[in-house]
């Protein structure tokens, strides 16, 4: 397997996609892991991420110097790669300027030797990567050597003089950088000489026997919302403790028109006297009366869903043993941009599943897919046999309709929220282009605008549109509709949903913007 160091980048997951996306078994850790734990890993490389430090700040993160002594293949990517030339005497400075966005990388060496960094490449024949630093390399360690620059680096990529180590000055692992899958593949494949035996059925298999271990004969009570998270969470642990798990769906007063009774009949049929229906609807509403921040919002959800779920795993419908663990569908992009976990990476907001949890929890968490991205989760959906429309819906945030009507949260607004979205939706689907989308949604906004319908005056309601294009949900493009598509469905919520007389559609990417409006 390779271990990556984690230095705070917010790619550092971005990493371990493309490695999975090669068939090869990694695993994150923090930059401080010992070296004696790391050598116990047995890797057969290890990658050391990016990072927002500079490597001579007085506080940048500095791994163990035993971790960089093992004798396996590093690869040090931007942070990673100041790091491998300082320790082997290259002097690093400051840039005279920061340097961001797509550059022209053009390799000098190692190329076609068939085991290097570049190999299939041309000498001299440029690709378009992606820079993210302040920093440049003034001076190579002796006897290292310079594969690729850039017009402002002129060591983009570098490699010791027996091969072990290599940096790069780029992020190969984002998708801005042409060919990043093509080099990092080099690496896995060339410099470590790995095989691509990792699979989603052996991660079905190993997370199997991880859950087996971790709940014994205890009880899980899984929150099962409908979505493609949590019903693999639920499928994974059925697999793995069968008569172990009760599914229960809580209707929070959230969720999107007939989304309620579409959840009971399909996931209830499915786990039959296992699923168990929840409405609380009036409770999460109350406690987010004349509540406006986002962040006030989430927690809010947090803390009642945890309380719902405390209350509903001692209740008389359970019949068994209270339970004694919380299955969630939390996975990377949710840690990533809520806390720290493995690394010094920046907090973004909170999600629902990993914070604003209070520290009274009666419930052991269990969640087996905090390390996979949403594609690899339906990937492992299908590797589980479940229905191909239930995998491939779009994603809908924990806190659901209250992220997305800006303000406070009432009825009448989410009843206006529910009929744009559906309308939405609906327009999407007869235009064929549901699956093009990572995800399509409507937001309704806390203003509103003068209008005319008829020979009437209107002052009503504003309706953004958004849909995006991802491969992860860590970067994304707004979508580019047919303009008859957003007519007709700008045109129908204006017409069809009371109290909205004007529509207007999000075109911003992430970054700068997220996917949520909150």
């Amino acid at each position: 397997m390779i271990v990556i160091l984690d230095f705070g980048s917010q790619y550092t997951q971005l990493i371990a996609r493309r490695v999975r996306e090669a068939h090869v078994y990694c695993e994150i850790h923090p930059f401080n892991l010992d070296p004696a734990k790391l050598r116990a890993l047995e890797p057969a490389g290890v990658i050391l991420s990016g990072g927002p430090s500079s490597v001579y700040d007085k506080d940048a993160p500095h791994p163990h110097a035993e971790a960089l002594t093992l004798d396996v293949p590093y690869l040090g990517i931007c942070y990673g790669m100041g790091l491998l030339a300082r320790s082997a005497g290259g002097v690093m400075a400051r840039s005279s300027h920061r340097e961001y966005g797509g550059a022209e990388l053009v390799p000098v060496h190692d190329t076609g030797s068939g085991r290097g960094l570049f190999d299939g490449f041309a000498a001299g024949e440029g690709t378009r990567v992606w820079m993210s630093h302040g920093d440049r390399l003034e001076a190579l360690p002796d006897g290292w050597t310079t594969l690729a620059h850039t017009e402002n680096s002129p060591y983009a990529a570098i490699r010791s003089s027996d091969g072990r180590r290599v940096g790069l000055q780029f992020h190969p692992e984002v998708v801005h950088s042409e060919r990043g899958r093509e080099i990092l593949e080099n690496f896995l494949h060339r410099v470590c000489e790995v095989k691509s035996d990792w699979t989603m059925q052996g991660f079905v298999d190993s997370a199997v026997e991880r859950i087996r271990a971790q709940v014994g004969d205890g009880q899980i009570i899984c929150g099962l919302s409908g979505g493609v998270d949590s019903s693999v969470t639920a499928a994974l642990i059925e697999k793995a403790v069968p008569g172990q798990l009760t599914c229960v769906f809580v209707d929070n007063g959230l969720l999107r028109k007939n989304e309620s009774e579409e959840i009971c009949d399909k996931l209830g049929n499915y786990f039959g006297a296992d699923f168990v229906h929840v409405d609380a609807a009036d409770r999460f509403l109350d406690a987010l009366a004349g509540v406006t921040d986002p962040e006030q919002k989430r927690k809010i959800i947090g803390r009642t869903f945890i309380d719902v779920f405390d209350e509903a795993s001692n209740s008389a419908h359970l019949e068994r043993t209270p339970a004694r663990f919380l299955a969630q569908g939390t996975l990377y992009p949710d840690v990533i941009e809520s806390v720290s976990v493995k690394g010094p990476s920046a907090t973004i907001k909170s999600h629902h599943n990993v914070g604003g949890l209070p520290e009274r929890m009666n419930l052991e968490l269990v969640e087996p897919l905090r390390e996979l991205f949403k594609d690899e989760v339906r990937a492992a959906g299908e590797v589980l046999g479940l229905p191909h429309d239930l995998l491939w819906r779009h994603p809908f945030p924990g806190p659901g309709l209250a992220v997305r009507t800006l303000g406070s949260v009432n009825r009448e607004d989410l009843d206006i929220l529910r009929e744009a979205d559906a309308v939405f939706i609906e327009e999407i689907r007869r235009a064929g282009l549901y699956d093009e989308i990572w995800q399509a949604f409507a937001v309704l906004l806390p203003v509103r605008t003068v209008g005319v319908q008829g020979d009437f005056r209107t002052y009503d309601r504003v309706v953004a549109l958004r849909a995006i294009t991802s491969e992860d949900g860590m970067t994304a493009d707004w979508y580019r509709f047919p303009h008859d598509v957003l007519q007709r469905s700008a045109s129908r919520i204006a017409n069809e949903v009371e109290g909205v007389n004007r529509v207007v559609y999000d075109i911003s990417s992430k970054p700068p913007a997220t996917v949520e409006w909150e």
